[in-house]
């Protein structure tokens, strides 16, 4: 086969999980799994790798205890009360009724919430009922950015997860999403990039043309949309990490999708495809093992700004960033995502 079609979210997982996790660690939460050592206790009992409450027994249980300081196995003090109080958060507005979670099993210990609320938000108040622990929290969305507050004439990273950039779709994952490209600052590691498994199709004998470039058949994809539709002047293509397993080659194409037009190609997981749509941004390019490549986009070769861009690599690997820098158009991509 020369292309590979979308993979699949696995059965029961709901198709959210590939947007940006906004709870990511870079961000403040934690990103690896959680880690159980059968042998790690404290003097309070268990340790675990999450969050767990002291165990409540009294009804309408009030701190008896003023102690600050190291709080570990006690009730919140009264200075800790205060502080919650001071937010207000009897007024933040419900995003998830109270809900029966599952046992922590492996096989059930994974509870998804689906959630429409059209409405930007910065915080969120996790409430646990009666007690107990919770190993992570998630929070799969799209970022969103005040483009108004910005001068037109400035160049950011318009694919960045912070301006509201997100994965819509890809051909492989095998070792990490492609999200993880548009994250904070650099790759900590091979696992905070995008990598897939290695293809089986490629020639017995390998071939290169005259840029050095090797002549396989197969490639993979991952299609993202840009936080703003832009032109698009500069790029980075970062495999930071990837040494032996980085792709030999890479290209960009873009293209301006209307909401509905990108609604229909995320419902159809891209199996369909734009065709015509796509231009080259970038033509294809020889990478390098564990290197920044940096590229210069002639504003010329695309009439008008773009939506969305498919990072095409060729055969397979790992990419550990991608940067698209560019000046925001006035036209507002609005997804009905």
């Amino acid at each position: 086969m020369a292309d590979r079609k979308a993979v699949k979210i696995v059965s029961g997982q709901p198709d959210f999980l590939q947007f940006n996790n906004l709870a990511c660690e870079t961000a403040g939460g934690k990103k690896e799994p959680p880690e159980f050592i059968a042998s790690a206790f404290t003097e309070y009992g268990k340790w675990m790798d999450g969050w767990e409450t002291r165990r409540k027994r009294i009804p309408d249980e009030a701190p008896a205890l003023t102690l600050e300081g190291d709080r570990t196995g006690m009730a919140a003090s009264e200075s800790q009360f205060e502080a919650v109080a001071k937010l207000h958060s009897e007024s933040w507005e419900e995003l998830v009724p109270v809900t029966e979670l599952k046992p922590g099993f492996s096989d059930t210990c994974h509870n998804y919430f689906p959630i429409t609320y059209p409405t930007r938000v910065t915080h969120l108040r996790l409430n646990m009922y009666p007690d107990g622990g919770i190993a992570r929290l998630k929070v799969y969305g799209v970022g969103q950015k005040d483009w108004s507050a910005l001068p037109t004439q400035d160049q950011l990273d318009l694919v960045a997860l912070v301006n509201g950039g997100v994965c819509l779709g890809y051909s492989d994952a095998h070792f990490g999403h492609p999200r993880n490209m548009i994250g904070l600052g650099r790759s900590a590691n091979m696992g905070d990039g995008w990598e897939t498994a290695r293809r089986l199709d490629r020639p017995k004998n390998l071939q290169v043309d005259g840029k050095g470039i090797l002549q396989v058949p197969g490639y993979e994809w991952a299609v993202l949309r840009l936080g703003h539709p832009g032109v698009i002047s500069q790029i980075e293509i970062d495999t930071n990490h990837f040494k032996g397993n980085f792709p030999d080659s890479c290209k960009i194409e873009a293209c301006y999708l209307t909401p509905e037009e990108e609604g229909k190609y995320v419902s159809g997981r891209w199996s369909s495809d734009p065709g015509n749509k796509w231009r080259v941004l970038l033509q294809p390019q020889k990478l390098q093992a564990h290197h920044r490549h940096f590229y210069s986009c002639d504003p010329l070769a695309l009439s008008g700004p773009v939506s969305h861009v498919r990072l095409v690599i060729a055969p397979d690997g790992g990419v550990s960033r991608l940067r698209l820098w560019g000046r925001p158009s006035s036209t507002r991509h609005t997804s009905k995502l």
